[in-house]
């Protein structure tokens, strides 16, 4: 019988490595017990029911749940299992609730019944909320715990119910001395679930702020967040952050604090005005206890699981829902009040949290103490990373004074680094509209220029560009003009034109030094080795000068610069060492976190991650990096450069892999969507047209990629190579072809995808030996990846065969063979074609077997084992089923078997 909960969620999100590990023991074959735990609300029942909804349908399913006060009725658990299900005999059903019987008697009776039900078949028998289940319920599940078979036994109960006085404190200890339990915490969804969450529930994405404060409010349980979804009149979340709590869900919030004594209801009701976190002190300072009564107050609403102590002398509510519960039926004065002691106490400490003093200020209705705690809690926030905390901080203080200048920067810097661009745009805008003399209006520029950049707003960033130039003549000599001078190179950086920003940045520089100004100085070194860095001529001294100012940023606690650099460094041309690499990406994560940098602590990691598995030649991990962080980014509503992120890197991924509907459906999505860079969907759409091997449409979409390319200002030697192949593959004429290297390269893409290009082309015109030279210097390469090395290798491979050198044609196709081991798609099979005109066998990659498998490809693999099929694969690991087909086949390829049957003999050797 399968059932759900009445209220379980329609959709499950964030639960996908748990399903997984569920899954894998339901397929197992064998006995395995799990106890799956989490808090009221947070998802197990709508796990279990996404589990048995995946099974095999030969599958014996048996669901029962507890409810509160089945204490008292024997074997609640199973006879709601069993409730209407067919064959089961009355003579059974009365044995087992006859209590003439003995507990013995009765405890077969529930075993004979579920033996008759589940025979020999595979099961899931699920005992829900055992935390409410009588004692012989219990004893069953321990005894069904000890039989064996092809059963999977899962126990759902919440940990904070768990009492001596309860049957499953026993259960669980002797299940854990006689068995192997598999332990399953579910915890609360992270913001970024919530947002998927969001999404799902209403259809389109959600705002950032939106979904980041409607995670704050439920505290990230499911169900919570499910009443806030049932309760609104609209899809406007942004309603939904202050909508006041539907009544269904007060009253189960308030059930939690029904019971406390009078002085507790006390204490809990002071501690829900104190805010998010409780400092014992303030509490004690605030109800005037006694500190030992306080002690024992807080250590009952621990006990009952209204609050945790989540430090030492701090506490919050388990759930912040409850907190809101009970300050909203609080009466007006009776929160003034407590407010007015909570500040009295936080003054008088001389060193409170900022934050709490303009929180308790603003409720006490004392705004001049509030302003300046906001004033100072912005700039505290702000430097030591705390993005949202710092905005917040500052929009409390523009709520009173909207045109405070030191607010309304604090406001506009916090918003961008949090990621929130719209918010920082409009805080930007009024910044500048208030800045009184020329260096506050260049600094507001300063970050509105990068602002615009980030919108793709071009035009925008030009014509700002200009006003802070007009600018510099008016500032006095010094740090304002140096600043001035460095935003403008940042914005000459930002639009490639090199040559101007090093100009600007040597200005600036040159005033650093005159006027003592590390801070600026170390700016303006990150645009002019940025600049340097792009230019192949003068790469090596970029990446050098960035890779030298970053020791002295972060000493500096310029955590921004320090990321920044790094991150050009990262998603460049990559360091000569592969640890080197990694270890350069982490430094970067940390530097962003630091100085709470959202897109560089987040997304840029994602693709940095990407970059360093395309470093290794592995080609799936590339792709499931990129997957991960567009599935991160999926439920929030971002424009500008932020919009879809990752999809332009993943898209072309997915042409390597030849995953060829799936970058139809990134080109889909990219046309909803306003793109600066507008060689970009053309380009796409003309290399999916070649390797799908529509010329007609190819020849049409090559016309509109040069009109789009004629209004670019800079060319990629990367691009310019894939371009070049998808149309020598796809048969365009070669008077085309070379017509595409004409407008696809130019004097400042890389000499060696100018090199590799070129001999592509001397190859299609039959110019062998030219074509040889060309791949043979590409192939030895430092800039370019494994696989564009290993299909230069190919090319020489090719070069050397049409000149009947086939002994020196083997030794680059090994070359290639090692650097396209774990990369897939059409330059593997330019590889196969080689390596069959040579005549070669299947040779294995340096490290075979096991091995040689990721520990994703391993995952696969024991999946494989099952009997799953790529579909299966799929809908298990939440990947697509052409990103499975990739795994599949370098598995195979690495264990040097020829079909799926044969995987699991390997495994299990192993």
């Amino acid at each position: 019988m399968r059932i759900t909960r009445g209220g379980a969620s329609p959709m499950m999100i964030g639960r996908e490595p748990e399903l997984r590990q569920l899954s894998q023991l339901a397929a197992s074959g064998q006995s395995h017990v799990v106890m799956l735990a989490g808090e009221p609300g947070i998802g197990k029942t709508r796990l279990v029911h996404e589990l048995t909804g995946a099974l095999d349908p030969a599958t014996v399913v048996l669901i029962g749940q507890a409810v509160p006060g089945s204490l008292a009725r024997p074997y609640e658990v199973l006879l709601d299992a069993i409730d209407n299900r067919p064959g089961i005999g009355e003579d059974q059903l009365e044995a087992l609730s006859d209590p003439r019987r003995s507990a013995v008697e009765r405890l077969h009776t529930g075993l004979a019944i579920i033996s008759e039900v589940v025979g020999d078949a595979p099961a899931v028998l699920v005992f829900e909320d055992l935390h409410w289940a009588d004692s012989e319920s219990a004893a069953l599940f321990e005894r069904i715990a000890d039989q064996g078979g092809p059963r999977l036994l899962i126990g759902t109960y919440r940990p904070d119910e768990v009492t001596m006085r309860k049957p499953i404190a026993a259960l669980l200890a002797r299940l854990e001395r006689r068995h192997s339990v598999t332990h399953v915490r579910l915890g609360r969804l992270s913001a970024a679930q919530t947002a998927a969450m969001l999404a799902a529930a209403t259809g389109k994405p959600a705002p950032v702020r939106a979904a980041n404060a409607l995670h704050q409010r439920t505290g990230g349980n499911p169900f919570f967040l499910e009443e806030l979804l049932r309760s609104r009149q609209s899809d406007d979340l942004e309603e939904l952050c202050e909508q006041p709590l539907p009544w269904s869900l007060v009253e189960v919030l308030r059930r939690q604090v029904e019971g406390l004594e009078p002085v507790g209801h006390r204490v809990v009701e002071a501690a829900a005005l104190l805010g998010q976190r409780i400092p014992f002190d303030l509490l004690a300072g605030v109800t005037a206890m006694d500190e030992g009564d306080l002690i024992e107050v807080l250590r009952e609403l621990v006990t009952s699981g209204v609050l945790v102590e989540a430090d030492q002398d701090e506490f919050v509510f388990r759930h912040a829902l409850v907190r809101e519960a009970i300050t909203d039926q609080m009466l007006g004065r009776q929160r003034r009040r407590l407010h007015e002691a909570a500040l009295e106490v936080l003054l008088d400490s001389g060193a409170a949290d900022p934050a709490l003093v303009a929180y308790h200020a603003r409720g006490a209705g004392r705004y001049d103490d509030m302003i300046d705690a906001a004033q100072r809690g912005t700039r505290l926030y702000l430097s030591i990373g705390s993005a949202y905390q710092a905005l917040r901080l500052a929009e409390m203080g523009l709520d009173e004074v909207p045109d405070d200048i030191e607010l309304l920067s604090g406001a506009a810097r916090a918003a961008w680094l949090a990621g929130l661009l719209d918010d920082a745009v409009r805080y930007g805008r009024s910044w500048r509209a208030q800045a009184v003399d020329a260096p506050a209006q260049a600094d507001a520029l300063y970050l509105l220029v990068r602002l615009a950049w980030e919108a793709d707003e071009l035009t925008e960033m030009r014509e700002l560009t200009s006003d802070i130039e007009a600018l510099i003549a008016d500032l006095p000599p010094g740090a304002s003009q140096a600043r001035a001078m460095t935003a403008v190179a940042q914005s000459k950086m930002l639009q490639d034109e090199q040559e101007a920003t090093l100009r600007w940045a040597d200005r600036a520089l040159a005033l650093a030094d005159e006027f003592d100004l590390p801070v600026v100085r170390l700016a303006a070194l990150v645009e002019k080795g940025s600049a340097l860095a792009n230019l192949p001529a003068t790469a090596t001294q970029g990446w050098a000068m960035l890779r030298g100012l970053v020791d002295e940023a972060e000493k500096l606690g310029e955590w921004v610069l320090a990321a920044r650099a790094l991150n050009n460094l990262v998603q460049g041309v990559p360091p000569a060492s592969a640890a080197e690499h990694a270890e350069m990406l982490e430094r970067m994560r940390g530097n962003a976190e630091r100085a709470g940098f959202e897109s560089l602590a987040v997304a840029a990691y994602f693709q940095g991650r990407a970059r360093l598995a395309m470093r290794a030649g592995n080609l799936p991990e590339a792709i499931e990096a990129l997957e991960e962080g567009r599935n991160h980014d999926r439920g929030y509503l971002r424009r500008g450069r932020r919009a879809d992120y990752h999809a332009v890197f993943l898209g072309g991924l997915y042409l390597e892999a030849g995953r060829l509907d799936d970058i139809a459906e990134i080109i889909e999505d990219l046309s909803h969507l306003v793109l600066e860079e507008a060689s970009t969907i053309p380009g796409l759409a003309f290399h999916l047209a070649c390797r799908r091997g529509d010329l007609p449409l190819a020849q049409r979409l090559l016309d509109e990629l040069y009109g789009a390319l004629a209004a670019q200002p800079w060319r990629s030697g990367s691009q310019a190579h894939d371009l070049v192949s998808a149309a020598l593959t796809a048969g365009l004429p070669l008077s085309k072809v070379d017509s595409m290297r004409v407008e696809l390269l130019d004097n400042y893409v890389w000499d060696d995808y100018r090199t590799l290009v070129d001999a592509q082309l001397d190859e299609a015109h039959g110019r062998h030996q030219a074509a040889l030279a060309g791949y043979v210097t590409t192939a030895g390469s430092v800039i370019l990846s494994p696989p564009v090395r290993g299909t230069a290798h190919v090319g020489a491979a090719r070069c050397l065969l049409a000149a009947d050198r086939a002994g020196e044609a083997a030794a680059h196709v090994d070359a290639a063979m090692t650097l396209l081991g774990s990369w897939a798609g059409w330059r593997v099979a330019q590889l196969d074609q080689v390596r069959a005109r040579l005549g070669m066998t299947a040779a294995p990659s340096a490290v075979t077997g096991p091995a040689a498998l990721t520990p994703r490809e391993r995952e696969v693999a024991l999946l494989i084992a099952d009997g799953l099929t790529n579909t299966d694969l799929a809908r298990r690991l939440y990947i697509s089923p052409k990103t499975a087909a990739v795994h599949v086949s370098s598995i195979l390829r690495k264990l040097g078997v020829a079909s799926r049957t044969e995987v699991g003999s390997v495994i299990e050797q192993a």
